[in-house]
């Protein structure tokens, strides 16, 4: 460190600057991200087939020639972010540069089943993001959350509220889901030896269907509250029914938990493991509780991965009751709603598939 008489010197100050307004406008990101959801870049580059230059993406946007060089500066933030990337472009006025896609970019493709899209574009929808202006009026108040302080009543209440929001942000949660459709055929030592699931909060069943299509001997329920289930088909392994996880839940092998558990505190939590406990056999009868959820691991996780996680923290106090947890702290709910053990393994990227035996 450059000191002078215990003061930073002047490229430390700088630096320090730096920092500060680069995580100031860190909002401008998302909100560029989105914006080029919006505008279908990464489709049209994807149905170009090949690298697209600058004046061919303008003209399939058709924008006027005026926003090109608005285009190019929104561009040249996202590849330096890693959302495109350039690339040598043949054309009949030789070879110039064109975009092309990234792994990142290729999970925002509305026309693949893992589109991530929706989430993306739901995290800067206004009413998730006007809480966070509110945050530091909620620490200083009695309301149980940012999103209450600033809307009045808590999210759940407001989804029910606001049918046009409650399908953005379930379109964003299905969204997220679908990347399920990666990795749940590999987890075959989970999955095989079940005969029955019960999926809680599992909506309109995507996260059921994806189990079903690679293992179909499964007698899959979904569980979820009675309007959210109303009227869904069901099939030949898959049944839906309605109630409330606080009160009881439908007994089968195995209970799933998809991002759920997160959304409630440690007492509910508690609570709601209590209930599954007395809807699975014993672990000799091969009972168990499935949860995918985060698991915050700030000595093994790369950097970006850690900063991911307690976002999500944040954002589930910000916006409902939640939190994303340690091993330490869910080892401590676990054992608090009468579990034994239990079992984590790191698959789903930033989440973590955790098997918890009576």
């Amino acid at each position: 460190m450059d000191h002078q008489d215990g003061q930073l010197g002047a490229k430390e100050l700088f630096q320090a600057q730096s920092h500060i307004y680069k995580h100031a406008f860190s909002f401008a990101n998302s909100m560029c991200l989105s914006g080029a959801i919006q505008l279908g870049i990464p489709d049209i580059i994807h149905n170009h087939k090949q690298p697209i230059t600058l004046p061919e993406l303008v003209s399939s946007l058709h924008l006027p020639p005026e926003k090109t060089n608005s285009i190019y500066r929104l561009l040249r933030l996202l590849v330096h972010l890693g959302f495109f990337a350039i690339a040598k472009a043949n054309t009949n006025e030789g070879d110039q540069e064109g975009y092309v896609l990234t792994p990142s970019s290729r999970l925002l493709l509305k026309s693949e089943i893992a589109n991530l899209s929706p989430f993306a574009r739901a995290m800067v929808d206004p009413v998730l993001v006007t809480p966070w202006q509110f945050l530091g009026d909620w620490f200083q108040g009695n309301e149980t959350t940012a999103f209450e302080t600033a809307h009045g009543v808590g999210m759940w209440e407001f989804c029910d509220q606001n049918p046009k929001f409650n399908h953005t942000f379930n379109e964003a949660m299905a969204s997220d889901s679908k990347m399920m459709n990666f990795v749940v055929g590999e987890c075959k030592a989970v999955f095989e030896g079940l005969s029955s699931l019960v999926d809680v909060g599992g909506g309109t069943g995507l996260i059921a269907w994806i189990i079903l299509d690679a293992y179909p001997h499964i007698k899959c329920t979904v569980f979820d509250l009675p309007h959210v289930i109303a009227n869904l088909p069901e099939s030949k392994n898959l049944s839906y029914v309605g109630g409330d996880m606080f009160e009881s839940i439908p007994s089968a092998d195995a209970i799933l938990f998809k991002c759920v558990l997160h959304n409630w505190s440690d007492e509910d939590c508690v609570k709601i493991l209590k209930r599954c406990k007395e809807a699975i056999p014993s672990k000799g009868d091969g009972g168990k509780v499935i949860i995918i959820d985060m698991v915050i691991d700030g000595e093994r996780d790369e950097h970006d991965i850690a900063e991911t996680k307690l976002v999500f923290d944040i954002l589930m106090m910000v916006l409902v009751t939640g939190r994303e947890r340690t091993e330490k702290e869910w080892e401590h709910i676990f054992l608090q709603a009468g579990f034994s053990h239990y079992k984590i393994t790191p698959i789903f990227g930033l989440r973590s598939l955790i098997e918890v035996y009576p």
